[in-house]
């Protein structure tokens, strides 16, 4: 595994990073109201979530975004550990859009499904950092050969 993030690859870690620290940053600030919107939503999607308490999941949450966030943007956390993260993370915003009621007309985004479905993104952000990182990893087993 390559432990330096490739020159090309950090523009787009570092926005996709800068939006997810914010994102986790700004539920670490949350009040109560954020809270109650955050595990809401949430809970809806993934009724598992309904025992956990509201403040506790949203810091939770708030911190994996941190913690995501700060890999991305850290050129010596290694793409594929980063880009997998992330193509995780966005796995389950996207079960948010496909579970949902209202935010989709078949797999087509309503008006409130717009900014989940552009969660969408993020999957084929992380999915292109792994694949690069395992088909260079292939090659240079190859070329070793």
């Amino acid at each position: 595994m390559r432990f330096l993030a490739r020159a090309h690859q950090m523009p787009v870690r570092l926005i996709v990073g800068a939006f997810v620290l914010n994102s986790g940053l700004s539920k670490l600030k949350g009040d109560e109201g954020t809270a109650d919107y955050v595990h809401g939503t949430a809970k809806t999607a993934y009724p598992f979530l309904e025992s956990q308490d509201k403040s506790e999941f949203t810091r939770n949450l708030g911190a994996t975004e941190v913690a995501l966030g700060t890999a991305l943007v850290t050129p010596l956390v290694p793409t594929l550990l980063a880009g997998g993260a992330l193509t995780a993370f966005a796995g389950g915003l996207i079960g948010l859009y496909l579970r949902l009621p209202g935010m989709r007309e078949g797999l087509r985004p309503t008006q409130q499904g717009i900014p989940l479905a552009k969660d969408s993104w993020l999957i084929g952000i992380g999915a292109t950092l792994v694949l690069e990182e395992l088909s260079r990893a292939r090659e240079g087993r190859r070329g070793r050969r």
